[in-house]
């Protein structure tokens, strides 16, 4: 079902945003989440009840806006026909009069409550290990579709606050084998197509400081963007993501779950098992690349706001707690 979206509504959202403060906006932005990259919000108007937004100023030209909606499109799209199922989507383009290109991307609102990094807290322990099971699952028809196209891989942030419960309900929160899932993060299209990455990555370090974007793109941005069709390392974050969420008391169990589907409904794929050191491991490093670019991305705001007196296009996620 397609979205209402209204683009005279987000010009004028865009010509009155407090960046520093999008509460404070001429329409104001309810933030509803942060992720590493982009912060999802909701405008507080009629009619908007319904829809998240997440904005994305890093565009120069509208060919290139052009070609980042059509690879997201297809990731949509691919996601769906393997049978992950995802929110209804979309996306609007706006251009400011001082001639800066803004796009947005839009998404059917969930219930706060149905999100899995909202739900590890809220069930029994029992319940988590089948929620993170059901992923597991959903995932491995991301690499069935791997495995089966030479040409084209798609690439997945599976972590449990990607996940959302489809048909939720508040009362009775009741997790199986035949719970079905929402994965929401469609916004980072992760599509190669003969080992050539569709996605202009380098588009997100533009709201890190220009002398410093070699320094990340040499050491980090290769890094990240691999581990994302990594099928281990994609269950390994997974896991590792549970330090973040506040519940590292259930990794150990997580860590036996994720083998035993290695070796009985993956081993087709012959992963190597996971042992606790290298989620350790694992979640340090990825704790380290974070701070550091959200870093890099304050010090970036503070150098053009403070020092250079200007204006910071960018909504940067509040202090993330790892």
């Amino acid at each position: 079902m397609a979205l209402n979206i209204d683009i005279e509504l987000l010009k004028r959202f865009e010509m009155g945003l407090n960046t520093l403060h999008p509460e404070k906006s001429l329409i104001p932005a309810i933030i509803l989440g942060y992720g590493e990259i982009s912060t999802v919000f909701e405008l507080k108007h009629e009619g908007q009840e319904d829809i998240v937004y997440k904005r994305m100023p890093i565009f120069d030209t509208h060919q290139q806006v052009e070609h980042y909606i059509t690879i997201y499109n297809e990731y949509n799209k691919i996601l769906l026909n393997i049978g992950i199922d995802i929110p209804d989507y979309g996306s609007a383009t706006i251009t400011t009069d001082k001639g800066n290109i803004v796009l947005f991307i839009t998404q059917k609102k969930l219930m706060p409550a149905s999100f899995g990094n909202r739900i590890i807290h809220t069930v029994s322990d029992n319940k988590v290990y089948q929620l993170v099971l059901n992923v597991f699952r959903n995932l491995k028809k991301i690499w069935d579709f791997n495995k089966q196209n030479a040409d084209i891989k798609i690439g997945v942030d599976g972590q449990i606050s990607n996940w959302a419960i489809k048909d939720f309900d508040p009362e009775k929160t009741d997790i199986t084998e035949q719970t079905k899932l929402f994965y929401i993060d469609t916004s980072t299209p992760l599509i190669r197509k003969n080992g050539r990455e569709m996605l202009e990555s380098e588009l997100f370090l533009k709201s890190t400081p220009s002398f410093l974007r070699w320094l990340i793109k040499l050491f980090f941005l290769q890094e990240v963007l691999d581990r994302y069709y990594d099928f281990r390392l994609v269950i390994i974050d997974i896991i590792a993501n549970f330090f973040k969420e506040g519940r590292p008391d259930l990794i150990p169990q997580l860590i036996d779950i994720a083998n035993n589907f290695i070796q009985k409904e993956a081993a087709t794929y012959n992963i190597d098992l996971i042992q606790h050191k290298e989620v350790q491991s694992y979640y340090k490093n990825d704790a380290f690349i974070w701070s550091l670019f959200q870093r890099l991305r304050r010090f970036d705001r503070f150098l053009k706001t403070k020092i250079l007196m200007g204006q910071y296009p960018y909504i940067l996620p509040g202090k993330i707690k790892r």
